[in-house]
C-alpha cells in the first residue's frame, strides 16, 4: 500500500554552460548553455521520456542555464507548457569575488590551497560569496516547505537546478553528512530519479547516465 503513496522526484543539474566550458567560477552569473549543454539537456529529456515519466509541476532557479535545461526536458516528455516555478532559493552557490574568474587565475591570485578550501569545504565562503552551508540554508527550507510536501502527496516533480543547490536537496533526501555531500559529484545534464516514500526517504534511486 505504501508504494501507492510514493512520489517521484527527478533532479537534473543543468547542461554544460559556456562558463563550465571555459573553466570559470559561475555562481549567480548567468551565462547560457554551451553547444554541448544544449545537447545534454535535450538528451536528459529523451532519457526521462524513455522511462515514461510525466510531471505534475517543475521547479528551477532564476538562472538561464537551469531554465533552458528544464524547458528541454519538458519538451522531451511532451509537456512544454507545464507549470514551472522559478525561485532564487534554487540558484547555484554564489561564488562572490571568484565569479567570472578562471579557476587557474583564482589559484594564482589566492593560492591553490585557499581556493581548494573555498571549493571543497562545507562552511568556508569565498570573499563576498556563499559556503555550501550557506547555500543549504536557503535551498533546504525551500525544498522542505514547497517541494517535499508535493512529493509526499504522491506528485511527480522535476527540479532543474545546479550542482550545489541540488546537493542541498540530496543531503536531505538521502540523510547525508556534510562530509558525504561534499564528495557527491553531479554530472551536467544527468537526471537522478527518486521514488520517495511516506517517511520522506528514497524507496529507489536511479541515475540516467549516458
Amino acid at each position: 500500500k505504501e508504494t501507492n503513496m510514493s512520489g517521484t522526484l527527478v533532479l537534473v543539474r543543468h547542461g554544460q554552460s559556456e562558463w563550465n566550458l571555459k573553466n570559470l567560477f559561475t555562481g549567480w552569473r548567468d551565462p547560457d548553455l554551451s553547444p554541448l549543454g544544449h545537447e545534454e539537456a535535450k538528451a536528459a529529456g529523451t532519457k526521462i521520456a524513455a522511462k515514461g515519466f510525466k510531471f505534475d509541476i517543475a521547479y528551477t532557479s532564476v538562472l538561464t542555464r537551469a531554465q533552458k535545461t528544464c524547458q528541454y526536458i519538458l519538451d522531451g516528455v511532451g509537456q512544454p507548457g507545464l507549470t514551472t516555478i522559478r525561485n532564487q532559493a534554487l540558484n547555484e552557490r554564489d561564488y562572490g569575488e571568484l565569479s567570472g574568474l578562471n579557476k587557474d587565475d583564482a589559484r594564482a591570485k589566492w593560492g591553490e590551497e585557499q581556493v581548494h578550501v573555498w571549493r571543497r569545504s562545507y562552511d568556508v565562503p569565498p570573499p563576498g560569496g556563499e559556503s555550501l552551508k550557506d547555500t543549504l540554508a536557503r535551498a533546504l527550507p525551500y525544498y522542505m516547505i514547497h517541494i517535499q510536501p508535493l512529493v509526499l502527496s504522491g506528485k511527480r516533480v522535476l527540479v532543474s537546478a545546479h550542482g550545489n543547490s541540488l546537493r542541498a536537496l540530496i543531503m536531505a533526501i538521502e540523510g547525508l553528512t556534510p562530509e558525504q555531500i561534499l564528495k557527491r559529484e553531479l554530472e551536467t545534464g544527468v537526471p537522478v530519479c527518486y521514488k520517495i516514500g511516506a517517511d520522506s526517504r528514497p524507496i529507489s534511486v536511479e541515475t540516467l547516465s549516458a
